[in-house]
């Protein structure tokens, strides 16, 4: 590669070196800032050198591990091949590696689970001490030193002001073009904070760029490496009957003026189910859409490109590898439509509220009285983190959990006596949707909650089971929330003996 390809900037030019060498500045015991977020905009040179370091020093006998913040999730490159040499101590906020995940329910890494929203004021605190390094991904470094993110923002100025030591990845796969599309502005740290001055999510209230102190730059490694981009399963029925009652209950909602005409900004989460909404909002009757959300994937990009979406806010990319070509070969479509902010701002309680989200995410199980699991299977092994549901669940004029009624074939059911880990409280929970129907929960009381969720979102093999809990739960007393504990966890339960929620 030229040397000016990407960078610059002269003086930065000459501390352009490999990434083996650029590994040799971290040190065990270090705390690590990286940059990524969902798969996109993570550093994916150093961290294998720096792996290949972990496992020569392993070999010797000697220890070395390093602690890991990051926006979101990484991919292979990053998360991948740190846990398969067991060289990450403790991370957080958020993780999808299976590698990865594998450690963390092992116990060889430390796992701190948190709102994506609170990772930057919860590093202000100092709680978690100093910032040693930071991996940051860039497109390109401009002339005059301001650098360029990529594919994702997440918390990236907060580490390059954060670290003692700051290495740079400038990763030509990722689109120049995306030079413009970001909107750097940072929370102030004393109080009280400043009013945070989005009013729509079109609004632009920072810089395109981000900065750093040059002097803290010790390496800059030049990559040409695409992001993880995980392929999406097709939408498939239980899908795309999920999408129908979903859009059935927001044309109702708009109906009766409980949306306005000029509709409400869309948060969704991730994954097949998410993208059949995606799907049926693009062939819907909505127009004029927008989104104020964390990440823009397949389905939002669809609707930019037809101008079923006006514009999408959000603080990186979750796109499938087919997708991802497609935007990086035709950019120049979505300049004027894409936002990429700080995950603090995406993901920030006041922006939420004041625009009035509607915010859709995925479920791992939920109870009969509207309790939500998103992050434990079986309440004892994560699978990824909270992410940003909890931010915007909370905070949301909707808040919708979406889930198959079923998994694992049939031998679990999503709708269950009690969740084995509450994530999201039943009182920030709007309305289930499952392929089986819509139970829209608001200003009901639990034995209401109980009746509409068996009914309406339970598969039916499991109803008579669950119409029978919530009997002796009844029957049991005179409570509020009529659980009956002797048998609350008893289908976890018989899952991990005999491999099914269903009595043999």
């Amino acid at each position: 590669m030229n040397q000016d390809k990407r960078i610059h900037h002269t003086g930065l030019q000459r501390k352009i070196c490999s990434a083996e060498d650029a590994a040799q500045w971290i040190k065990h015991g270090d705390l690590v800032g990286v940059s990524g977020f969902t798969g996109s905009g993570y550093p994916k040179a150093v961290p294998g050198a720096l792996a290949q370091r972990i496992k020569e020093s392993h070999n010797k006998g000697e220890e070395f591990k390093i602690k890991v913040l990051t926006g979101a999730s990484t991919g292979p490159q990053m998360d991948g091949v740190l846990a398969e040499v067991n060289g990450v101590s403790y991370r957080s906020s958020f993780n999808t590696d299976p590698k990865m995940r594998e450690r963390i329910n092992n116990g060889d890494t430390t796992y701190f689970d948190m709102h994506l929203g609170q990772v930057a004021p919860f590093y202000r605190s100092g709680a978690i001490g100093d910032m040693d390094v930071a991996i940051i991904e860039l497109s390109s470094v401009r002339a005059d030193g301001t650098l360029i993110a990529s594919s994702a923002v997440g918390n990236n100025q907060l580490w390059l002001n954060s670290a003692k030591k700051v290495i740079l990845e400038v990763n030509s796969w990722q689109p120049e073009e995306l030079d413009g599309m970001h909107d750097i502005w940072e929370v102030s740290t004393n109080y009280p904070q400043d009013i945070i001055p989005i009013r729509t999510p079109s609004d632009r209230i920072g810089v395109d760029y981000m900065t750093v102190d040059l002097e803290k730059v010790v390496a800059i490694v030049e990559t040409d490496m695409s992001d993880r981009n995980t392929p999406f399963s097709p939408p498939d029925d239980n899908a795309r009957m999920i999408a129908g009652h979903l859009m059935e209950f927001l044309k109702d909602e708009k109906k009766k003026g409980r949306i306005p005409e000029k509709f409400l900004p869309l948060q969704s989460g991730v994954g097949n189910v998410a993208n059949a909404v995606m799907e049926a909002l693009s062939q819907g009757d909505f127009e004029n859409l927008t989104a104020y959300t964390e990440v823009i994937q397949d389905g939002m990009l669809a609707m930019l490109e037809s101008g079923k979406m006006s514009v999408a806010s959000a603080t990186s990319f979750s796109l499938s590898p087919e997708k991802v070509q497609y935007f990086n070969d035709n950019i120049s479509k979505f300049r004027d439509k894409i936002i990429l902010r700080p995950q603090e701002i995406s993901n920030h309680p006041e922006v939420i509220r004041r625009l009035g989200c509607i915010a859709m995410n995925a479920a791992i199980e939920i109870d009969i009285f509207g309790n939500v699991n998103s992050t434990h299977i079986m309440g004892t092994r994560m699978m990824n983190g909270i992410g940003g549901s909890g931010d915007f669940a909370r905070n949301s004029k909707l808040t919708i959990f979406m889930t198959p009624s079923l998994a694992k074939n049939g031998a679990i059911s999503a709708i269950v006596p009690m969740v084995s880990r509450v994530d999201h409280a039943s009182m920030d929970i709007h309305a289930v949707v499952t392929e089986y129907g819509l139970a829209d929960l608001r200003g009901l009381a639990p034995k209401q909650r109980a009746e509409l969720l068996i009914e309406k979102c339970a598969h039916p093999n499991f109803r008579p089971l669950l119409r029978e809990y919530f009997k002796k739960g009844l029957d049991n007393g005179s409570m509020y929330t009529p659980h009956y504990l002797k048998e609350a966890l008893s289908w976890h339960e018989r899952f991990v003996a005999t491999g099914s929620m269903l009595p043999k």
